[in-house]
């Protein structure tokens, strides 16, 4: 398995994400994944502590696959509130580093009205090459 992160100099310098992702290995598809704790309730605490939980799931999946996290190439983030998810990006941030490093897979946020969950603030969908 290998894993290069593509930042063009043509491009912006990314902050959180990488422009592109070159990986060769097998692919592993991940679900969406929001806050829920095992017991299947939505954590609370707001979009930070859903994100940490929805990034928890995510590589919990993964890890259940074979994979780890440095090996996820590809992230989609849905939001409920795109401008509350970014005021907190921060934060985020954080949690990303602490649990997954400092690479970042080639990554889209999206805003949306609502999610499967209702009360879910966040989701998380991933590839990952293993």
């Amino acid at each position: 398995m290998s894993i290069e992160p593509v930042n063009p100099p043509e491009l912006a310098t990314p902050s959180g994400f990488s422009h592109a992702v070159v990986a060769q290995g097998r692919v592993v598809f991940l679900a969406g994944q929001v806050g829920l704790g095992q017991d299947g309730h939505l954590v609370g605490g707001g979009v930070v502590a859903q994100f940490e939980q929805a990034l928890g799931n995510l590589l919990t999946a993964l890890r259940a696959a074979g994979g780890a996290p440095g090996q996820l190439t590809s992230l989609t983030v849905y939001a409920t509130d795109l401008a509350d998810y970014r005021a907190h990006g921060k934060e985020i941030g954080a949690v990303w580093r602490r649990l997954v490093g400092r690479d970042y897979p080639a990554m889209a946020a999206i805003g949306i009205s609502r999610l499967w969950e209702p009360a879910a603030l966040v989701e998380l969908q991933g590839f990952a090459v293993i």
